[in-house]
């Protein structure tokens, strides 16, 4: 039996074959044009489609450096189904290492968009339309803001039973369950029935090796779950999976210089000092106490903080899997198979 060809955008892909799709977005103010790059793998066999996007946030650009080694793992030869990869949303603010579009809106604020609202509202729209709409699942990668860290962590909300089980399929260090939000990509793609699992990890500009290795190694193992890709017993992860119903942002209790005692993935006890917070001229002291226990899943990276700034993200688990937290996730990556040179070249 032989597969249609996939076709986006009025261009078609054969089955057991790869195209890249320049999408037209808009034109600059110096008639430079500017599109959205899609990486179509069409597999022989049909199956799922699935739709992995990065830079949504322009400055995040962790999640293209996981999508390009997504895609060049050996495993995609063996692909069932459609991967639809779209490793910069926001070329606009990638390019100019910001978050933002032009003209200062975020674009995972804008879904599902309109085709002839802002800037923002077109991209939103585009994206719908070409990826979301041609998609079973989806897989939306971030980081954290500027100067702040995430633990590697799924998010997802509590409406989806297959959103669960995709998300433990990734088996990320966390999973937390949080409320859809207004203008959201998530959110316009529940109202389509499509579950979108996102990805948090690292920080705004920058690379971390291990969650670029949590990232990749997950999404294979939710292709795998969803029957794209064959089982492989090397991608038995040796972390568990927390899973959080609420989480609590710590904030300064006063403008200073902090001085933090604790990382992300270390488990806290309520009422446990985590950091302490003086003036510069060292007259007065405070500590930071912990709220509850939990998981730290965020934090700020910044030693100068105004009072009311974010300080740690502490997620709620009603009993942690190690002793230590996450602290270990460095040690479980090292020398994973996955990443021998005949495996991502």
């Amino acid at each position: 039996m032989n597969r249609e060809p996939f076709v986006i955008a009025g261009h078609e892909v054969q089955p057991g074959t790869t195209a890249i799709v320049d999408l037209p977005v808009s034109v600059l103010s110096d008639h430079t044009p500017m599109a959205m790059a899609v990486h179509v793998l069409h597999g022989r066999q049909p199956g799922p489609t699935v739709f992995v996007s990065g830079a949504i946030h322009g400055d995040e650009i962790i999640g293209v450096e996981i999508i390009r080694r997504l895609i060049r793992t050996t495993q995609m030869k063996h692909l069932k189904g459609t991967l639809i990869c779209v490793p910069i949303v926001n070329s606009f603010g990638f390019i100019n290492h910001t978050r933002y579009l032009p003209d200062r809106r975020d674009l995972n604020r804008s879904f599902p968009g309109a085709s002839r609202g802002s800037l923002a509202a077109r991209l939103a729209k585009l994206f719908m339309t070409e990826i979301v709409a041609r998609s079973d699942v989806g897989i939306d990668l971030h980081s954290a803001a500027q100067h702040r860290v995430n633990l590697p962590q799924l998010r997802i909300d509590d409406g989806s039973k297959q959103a669960l089980e995709l998300a433990r399929a990734f088996a990320p260090p966390v999973i937390v369950v949080s409320k859809l939000r207004d203008g959201s990509l998530r959110q316009a793609a529940r109202d389509l029935g499509k579950d979108v699992l996102v990805y948090e990890c690292g920080e705004a500009l920058r690379f971390d090796e291990t969650a670029l290795r949590i990232g990749v190694t997950g999404i294979l193992r939710v292709l795998r779950k969803l029957g794209m890709l064959k089982q492989d017993r090397r991608m038995r992860m040796p972390v568990a999976t927390d899973i959080s119903q609420s989480t609590e942002w710590v904030r300064a209790p006063m403008g200073g210089v902090l001085r933090a005692f604790k990382s992300t993935g270390a488990w806290v006890e309520k009422g446990e000092v985590i950091a302490a917070l003086s003036d510069p001229l060292g007259a007065k002291e405070v500590e930071v106490e912990s709220p509850e226990a939990g998981l730290i899943i965020g934090r700020t990276m910044l030693p100068i903080v105004n009072e009311g700034d974010a300080l740690f993200h502490i997620a709620e688990i009603v009993k942690p899997k190690t002793e230590d937290g996450h602290t270990e996730l460095e040690q479980a990556f090292e020398g994973h198979p996955l990443f021998d040179e005949d495996e991502i070249h």
